[in-house]
């Protein structure tokens, strides 16, 4: 896929209006909340079915070492997302808000994806990114459910936890999974340093931006909903 050809931005005008239609009905259901509402969990239950089976897809007919493990931090993020949808527990919804704003987006952003239409692996990526972005758009900027320092550090420790898992991985397996390894071909990943500084110049830069998020979330949590 050519970043910001047809088929990148194609999806960027649907995930811009996902993102009003997103923040539009948390707020509606924000007025009188009490729990995770109807929509919430016919999207909680969305978001699988419309990964999926992409996924399945892609592992059975188009396996690849590299690439087709689901071992990127979006994969984990769908399922948090999925569970924070359900059941707005504190934590995925933390997850979902912290990976899907700063990670996600990025994705979104600068692409890496080498298939285009109509390969599988094309819906698959999309279907991933956006649901997890506007998931988090609608619980934290739509419900107002701020993340809290507890669990902001767990965020923060599960990420760490996924980082060495997957570089351990990456190493036996000769692959690069959360570009561990090594940068993608263009991404915001260009603007630091050479590999391994560029890890650690991308973890200090989560930390402190995703303090930056929870103290704008909480804020934004405080204000009279309307």
């Amino acid at each position: 896929m050519t970043p910001y050809g047809i088929t990148h931005l194609v999806p960027l005008a649907v995930f811009a209006a996902g993102l009003v239609a997103a923040v539009l009905v948390g707020r509606r259901d924000a007025v009188a909340y009490d729990g995770p509402t109807r929509f919430s969990r016919t999207c909680a239950v969305l978001i699988p079915l419309a990964t999926v089976p992409f996924q399945v897809i892609d592992l059975v007919y188009d396996f690849d070492l590299g690439v087709t493990l689901p071992l990127h931090l979006c994969d984990l993020a769908w399922i948090a997302a999925t569970w924070a949808l359900w059941t707005h527990h504190p934590f995925p919804v933390t997850l979902t808000y912290l990976w899907g704003l700063t990670l996600t987006v990025q994705g979104v952003l600068t692409p890496s994806l080498n298939e285009d239409l109509p390969h599988p692996r094309y819906f698959a990526f999309w279907a991933l990114h956006l649901l997890i972005v506007w998931a988090a758009v609608y619980l934290v900027i739509g419900l107002r459910r701020a993340p809290s320092w507890r669990d902001y550090r767990a965020a923060v420790l599960t990420t760490l936890g996924w980082a060495v898992a997957t570089y351990a991985f990456n190493r036996v397996a000769d692959t690069n999974y959360g570009y561990l390894m090594r940068k993608p071909g263009t991404s915001i990943l260009d603007l630091l340093g050479p590999w391994p500084w560029y890890v650690l110049e991308e973890i200090g830069i989560v930390v402190v931006v995703w303090a930056l998020l929870t103290v704008l979330a909480q804020r934004w949590a405080r204000r009279t909903p309307g």
